[in-house]
């Protein structure tokens, strides 16, 4: 088969992270099939291929004219038998054979207005368009692959997707990030803590401040815990954006540290050293940050949202995340008991290695074979 990967979004962290992962999975499981990898100019000339593996430079940034226009003319060009689109930017006027990934309906379900620093009306149109975009993805795909079951039963419910042509293909942690929790010394905290201005004891958020995420609930709870507790901080890592800035500007409660972005080393030591870490979404497509948490030996507090508890299953502390109430008990619960955090520590230890993004892979594969 030739098979077309559409990686253009390489770069970028979520779709990205899930965009490198498969490929470079794909390049140990697969020596058979023809695979033309498709890169903005910026990428191009860094990465190299296997030998049944080609970069293709298709400079065509993601939502623009040259995306609908030029980008079909391209994958034309290429002959495939398959193209995998790993995010519902597909051009609508595309025909050939595709499968394409859906990570989540956030977009849809949740107003994003204050997270963005466009105008009511650019906005507006913008999202009209992504509606658009994605509904032609969803109607002409041979198969939409999603992280979670969850995702598929929104699929099913909200777009009359059929059921066999939506695959379940979960994600994990990268085997690189593993490696730095496993070499993270404690003078390599030292050093974070020495740069950020972090004491022990500490609880932990990681991810950006867009409405889904709920972190205002969470700032709030951790105030009514720093009140009990006054030694704990609450350490939130993540993208300085503008909004991160509103947040900050409009809540400022003891003991909140914000780092803005941080590497993945310094992630992976504010994993192992945190005393718990904190997921608070409404709503995810995965959850990726759960497992991390777990593979660092930290134990979880999740919201029982969407499709947090497939991830988390028997190993997380679960709240509400509607109800503060409930979110602010199970912190102070996570805090006080030191039984509690053992006993999800050696949970959480089992849970994170049942997901891998070798699976994913193997799965997407046997995708592709009954798709094309």
């Amino acid at each position: 088969m030739r098979i077309v990967i559409d990686a253009r979004l390489w770069s970028e962290s979520g779709i990205g992270r899930y965009i490198r992962n498969l490929v470079g999975q794909l390049q140990e499981l697969d020596k058979e099939n023809e695979y033309f990898i498709l890169h903005l100019k910026k990428e191009f000339d860094g990465i190299t291929y296997k030998d049944n593996f080609k970069g293709i430079l298709a400079n065509f940034r993601w939502y623009g004219f040259a995306e609908q226009l030029s980008l079909p003319k391209l994958l034309k060009s290429l002959t495939p038998d398959l193209v995998h689109f790993p995010h519902f930017n597909v051009p609508i006027f595309y025909r050939g054979k595709y499968v394409v990934t859906i990570h989540d309906l956030i977009h849809q379900h949740f107003q994003m207005r204050r997270a963005t620093t466009r105008d009511p009306l650019t906005y507006k149109i913008k999202k009209l368009g992504y509606k658009k975009v994605f509904s032609s993805a969803v109607c002409h795909a041979e198969k939409i692959l999603t992280p979670s079951e969850f995702v598929k039963k929104q699929l099913l419910k909200e777009w009359c997707a059929n059921s066999h042509r939506v695959i379940v293909t979960p994600e994990g942690v990268e085997e690189g990030f593993i490696r730095l929790i496993n070499e993270c010394k404690d003078k390599d905290f030292k050093r974070l803590a020495e740069k950020f201005g972090i004491k022990k004891p500490y609880l932990f958020y990681v991810g950006n401040a867009h409405p889904h995420k709920n972190i205002l609930a969470l700032i709030k709870a951790f105030e009514v815990v720093k009140n009990m507790y006054p030694d704990y901080v609450l350490v939130v890592s993540g993208p300085s954006h503008h909004f991160w800035e509103q947040i900050k500007k409009n809540s400022n409660p003891r003991g909140l540290i914000f780092t803005g972005f941080v590497t993945e080393k310094e992630l992976a030591a504010l994993y192992k050293n945190a005393l718990a870490f904190v997921m608070p979404s409404f709503e995810e497509g995965f959850g990726i940050p759960i497992l991390e948490a777990m593979a660092a030996g930290c134990p979880v507090v999740s919201s029982n949202a969407a499709s947090l508890p497939e991830v988390g299953g028997d190993a997380c502390l679960y709240f509400d995340p509607k109800k503060e109430t409930d979110m602010v008990e199970k912190l102070v619960q996570i805090v006080g008991d030191e039984k509690l955090r053992k006993e999800l520590v050696a949970k959480g230890n089992k849970r994170w290695q049942e997901f891998s993004w070798e699976r994913m892979a193997e799965q997407t594969l046997e995708v592709y074979k009954n798709a094309a």
